[in-house]
Order: structure tokens, then sequence, then C-alpha cells
């Protein structure tokens, strides 16, 4: 059986689109995660510097809908204002919501390496605790 790190991610085979899963002790870190794999699944961040910060809220609500608003709103901001996240802080929020904050660079001072993620699907959307933490498993339609 595979070991895996308490906190990481991965991207799977996956016929046509997308799949990427993600793992860490606590769900705002599995959403940090998401986030990493879902960039990682299109640039080349190696040597990329963050120049800016962005923040915003999730508003509370099921699990799966706070991780699909977050990967959401990196695809948004990644085709209306040029910028992705290098790294994220994702805290839950007092209201039950989640906290996201995000160093970023532009999208051109990365290297495509992949087909761009044009939305989060809801199929087979998966996103729980599990025996070692929060697990997650989206795929994205490119």
């Amino acid at each position: 059986m595979e070991r895996r790190p308490p906190r990481g991610h991965r991207n799977i085979p996956h016929t046509a689109d997308v799949r990427i899963e993600a793992w860490a002790p606590d769900r705002e870190g599995c959403v940090a995660e998401a986030v990493d794999a879902l960039v990682d699944t299109f640039v080349d961040t190696v040597g990329a510097v963050a120049d800016r910060e962005a923040e915003f809220r999730v508003p509370p609500g099921d699990e799966a809908d706070m991780l699909v608003g977050v990967l959401d709103e990196v695809i948004f901001r990644m085709e209306t204002e040029g910028e992705l996240p290098l790294a994220s802080d994702v805290r839950a929020a007092e209201d039950g919501g989640l906290l996201v904050r995000w160093r970023t660079t532009g999208t051109d001072a990365v290297e495509l390496v992949g087909a761009v993620p044009k939305a989060v699907s809801l199929h087979d959307l998966r996103f729980s605790r599990d025996g070692a933490g929060w697990g997650c498993a989206v795929t994205l339609d490119v």
C-alpha cells in the first residue's frame, strides 16, 4: 500500500478532462492543496515570484460547495485579471465560511504546460473527512 505524506496533491489520469486529488490534516489545508493542484495542471511556476496579494471570502455552506467556490475563483481571476496564486493561506472564517489569502503572480510570469481549466465539474466531486484528515477529488473541464 502506498504511503502518502500528511499533506499534498496529485493529478490523476482522466479521459478528456483533468482530475486532481488533494489531502491534508484539516479542511482548510486540503482546500489550499487543491488550489496548488489546479494550478499545477496547466502551468510551471518554478522561478515565478509573487508580486501581488489577493483576499476573498467564501460564504458558509456545504464543504464541497465552498471548495468549488475557491477553485472557481482561481479560474475567474486567471481569465479576468490574468493572475494566478503561487501560495495559498486558507482559514476558517468566524461565520463558518472560508477566508482565502493568495500571493499571486501574473499569468505572463509562468509557462503554460497543459490545458487551461475552464470550469470545475460537479460530476464525481468529493470533499470530506477521511481516516487521515480531509481529502478531495475534483474534475476540471478543459
